[in-house]
């Protein structure tokens, strides 16, 4: 233990960090911050990279396609999100005590790994018990980074650098969509799977090299400078699970999430086929179009967490419950917008990405931390993730596919416009909440 003497020379040593109220980044956070940037947003390489895959898998076999119902992709699509939603509620666990940096290279990999898979496949059953498995290698990517965030960023900084980070996933996830959609007409859709897959290997080296898990991890490396303790509180595993479950904000963000996630993956893996049958255009330029999704997505992710902490005091549900209701009220006019004007196709979906992934980042992760009980950040973003992709599994991807097999694109993405209005509800029950502490 330090003498009164010992501390006071600390203090004049290093007068910044002694007196730290964290409003300041701390030494080596910018690297961080932007390695998690680059990590979790390389997992969309090889998750919205199916979109593109989707009419292939559709065609008829004499036209190079397997010829599957429409509902049976709906199935495929659904069985990723079913296992990254129990791989959360497992990951959420594991990540307060396994390496951060072991779980996402396992994650990456394994992922990339199943992608060729995916591509080498013929049979539906077979594709998707792959695309189940890379549901669960895709859920080893967000809750460990949400702990390296815990570990780093104090709760008046969260909001506007999960906004930083959540930009990442926008651009990448443009950029899968851009390199699948030319992939699948250059190559044929298995070219979609292969090519992203190359991708995220790549970036798991860059990660695995780069990421610092914890303050301490660059106060070792760096053993003259001063010593930065994060809060690491460790709980048993019944502990943690009871403290998770028995929070019901997280079940309210976990509702919300799910009938917002039903929304936003309507868009993302079956806006490609509806906008290539609807406006009669190639998936390349199709994909271009759908890419702007996450062009509105940068500046909404970035803006609404900036807007919580800067005019909410740090509250994260009315930006969530705004923003969530413009979606709806947009969604209810896409397919006809689609069907009128190419161009104003491209606009209203720069809309619609800044009011899905707006309220999508502070659903997954600022608000999960704010309103877990110490010691439980990364358990309460995989429970409140498990429940929004059970919800994208079965109200997105499953009855998309069945209503547009059976009643027409209209009224699939009319669904997705009343999931998105249940959404805003279920948060707005929160709006006065900002942190359990």
């Amino acid at each position: 233990m330090q003498t009164e003497d010992a501390a006071s020379k600390d203090i004049n040593a290093a007068p910044n960090l002694a007196l730290d109220d964290g409003s300041r980044p701390r030494p080596g956070e910018t690297s961080v911050v932007w390695t998690l940037w680059l990590t979790y947003g390389a997992f969309y390489f090889c998750r919205v990279n199916i979109s593109a895959a989707v009419p292939g898998l559709q065609a008829p076999t004499h036209e190079g396609g397997l010829g599957i119902e429409a509902e049976t992709v709906g199935w495929i699509l659904g069985s990723l999100k079913i296992t990254y939603a129990i791989g959360q509620l497992i990951n959420g666990q594991l990540s307060e005590r396994l390496p951060a940096r072991k779980m996402l290279a396992i994650g990456m990999l394994g992922s990339a790994a199943l992608c060729v898979c995916f591509g080498a496949g013929t049979a539906a059953y077979f594709l998707l018990f792959v695309w189940a498995m890379n549901g669960y290698c895709q859920s080893l990517g967000w809750t460990p980074c949400v702990r390296v965030m815990a570990n780093w960023i104090p709760i008046t900084r969260r909001g506007k650098v999960i906004g930083i980070v959540g930009t990442g996933y926008q651009v990448t996830a443009a950029l899968a969509v851009i390199v699948a959609g030319h992939s699948a007409e250059l190559l044929g859709w298995r070219g979609a799977m292969f090519v992203p897959a190359v991708l995220l290997a790549a970036c798991s080296i860059v990660m695995f090299l780069f990421l610092k898990e914890h303050p301490d991890d660059v106060s070792a490396a760096n053993p003259t400078g001063p010593s930065i303790t994060a809060n690491s509180v460790k709980r048993p595993w019944s502990e943690v699970a009871y403290l998770t479950i028995t929070n019901p904000a997280l079940w309210l963000l976990g509702i919300s999430l799910g009938m917002l996630n039903a929304c936003r993956y309507g868009y993302s893996d079956w806006g490609l086929a509806h906008l290539s049958e609807v406006q009669k255009t190639g998936l390349g330029k199709s994909a271009l179009k759908i890419a702007v999704l996450p062009v509105g997505a940068v500046a909404g992710v970035f803006l609404s967490g900036w807007a919580t902490d800067r005019f909410f005091g740090s509250r994260r549900a009315p930006v969530i419950c705004v923003l969530l209701l413009l979606l709806g009220i947009m969604t209810l006019f896409y397919d006809a917008v689609v069907r009128a004007s190419a161009s104003g196709t491209v606009v209203l979906l720069v809309l619609i990405g800044f009011c899905t992934f707006g309220p999508q980042v502070l659903l997954v992760g600022t608000a999960p931390a704010d309103l877990a009980r110490e010691g439980t950040s990364a358990a309460a973003a995989g429970f409140v993730n498990f429940m929004g992709y059970v919800g994208a599994a079965l109200a997105g991807d499953v009855l998309t596919g069945y209503l547009y097999q059976n009643y027409g694109w209209e009224v699939a993405i009319y669904a997705w416009a009343a999931c998105a209005f249940i959404a805003a509800l279920t948060a707005g029950v929160l709006w006065t909440r900002s942190s359990s502490s």
